[in-house]
C-alpha cells in the first residue's frame, strides 16, 4: 500500500504518527521534491526554468504559449474550455473573442509538433476545448 500525504493542516507529528500507526510495521517514506519537469514521449516541460525541449531540440515559446502548455501539460486528458484557458492564462475573465485561445494553440502545436494538422500532444475535443494527451508517457 502506497500513501502519498501532500500537506499538514495542524500538528504533522501528530498526523504523520496516526498515519504510520495505522499503515503497521511495514512502513517505507519517500520524500517527494518538485523538480519542475514534465516529461511526455518526445517532449520535456521544465515548468521553473521555462524552457521546453522537443527531441532534444530547445523550442522558443512566448510567456503566453508556455503558459497554456504548462496548463495543459499539467492537466492530462483534462478538457479545457477555451474560456477556461483564457481566464487562467490571461488572469482575466473572458471578454469575447476566443480566436486568441485558437491561435495561440496553433503556434504552439507548430513549434511541438511534428505534423501539426494531426496533433499527438494538445488534442481538439471538439465542441468543448483543448486538452494534453494523457496516453503519453
Amino acid at each position: 500500500m502506497k500513501v502519498l500525504l501532500l500537506t499538514f493542516e495542524e500538528n504533522e507529528e501528530d498526523t504523520l504518527t496516526c498515519i504510520l500507526s495505522c499503515i503497521g510495521n511495514r512502513t517505507e517514506i519517500l520524500e517527494y521534491e518538485d523538480k519542475g519537469i514534465l516529461q511526455f514521449e518526445g517532449l520535456c516541460i521544465d515548468k521553473y526554468k521555462r524552457n521546453v525541449v522537443r527531441e532534444e531540440n530547445e523550442i522558443e515559446l512566448t510567456y503566453t504559449e508556455f503558459e497554456i502548455l504548462l496548463l495543459l501539460a499539467n492537466n492530462p486528458g483534462r478538457v479545457f474550455s477555451k474560456e477556461q484557458i483564457y481566464d487562467s492564462v490571461w488572469k482575466e475573465p473572458y471578454s469575447g473573442d476566443y480566436n486568441i485561445v485558437m491561435s495561440h494553440i496553433r503556434n504552439i502545436r507548430e513549434k511541438i509538433e511534428d505534423n501539426p494538422s494531426k496533433p499527438v500532444y494538445i488534442q481538439t475535443v471538439w465542441g468543448v476545448g483543448y486538452k494534453f494527451n494523457n496516453k503519453l508517457k
